[in-house]
């Protein structure tokens, strides 16, 4: 497991547009949809990479929590699921039932949205401001496969504090860290 950090968008950057399948409800989102002046919570994840999983019973709580504070999130898997089978549509509903996903999980076929927003690893993570301009690039928290730190999602729920407070994030954001997303040949 190659260990690949986010790219660190500039802040300030408004949400790419995007139009994907929810693999849970078979409806369609768009960024249009989280056009109601509440924050939206972007993660790119996907089923299969071990910093993820690592994470996920953490991020679905830390997720449930900030939904309830009128947080807006999405989650999409760009990964190629042809190459990778662990990623298919199918799978990922398994996978969001399995852990009780409490947001729409998006499959990015083609990996244009993946592009759009600059995502390169699982997770990657990108919070916009209710005017939808990018206020926090960066990891979940200092937890990793293996270092011993069990998960917190520290950084991104003050992250998510500070955005719901209107306040600027004036903490260090420091990259994700995860598996490369599977780019097609």
């Amino acid at each position: 497991m190659a260990a690949t950090p986010s790219k660190m968008v500039p802040l300030g950057t408004p949400a790419p547009d995007f139009r994907l399948l929810d693999v849970l409800s078979g409806k369609f989102y768009s960024l249009d949809d989280f056009k109601n002046g509440k924050p939206l919570l972007v993660m790119f994840i996907c089923n299969h990479c071990p910093y993820v999983m690592h994470i996920i019973e953490k991020l679905v709580e830390l997720t449930k929590k900030y939904i309830t504070k009128g947080v807006n999130v999405v989650a999409i898997n760009s990964n190629d699921y042809e190459a990778y089978p662990e990623d298919s549509p199918i799978k990922m509903k398994e996978y969001a039932q399995r852990f009780g996903y409490p947001f729409p999980y998006l499959i990015d076929e083609t990996q244009e949205v993946a592009e759009k927003f600059e995502a390169v690893c699982t997770p990657d993570f990108f919070l916009y401001d209710s005017n939808l301009l990018l206020v926090y690039r960066g990891q979940f928290d200092d937890s990793r496969p293996g270092n011993n730190l069990p998960p917190s999602g520290n950084d991104l729920a003050l992250a998510l504090d500070l955005v719901l407070e209107n306040k600027p994030i004036d903490f260090e954001q420091k990259p994700s860290i995860g598996c490369n997303i599977k780019w097609k040949k």
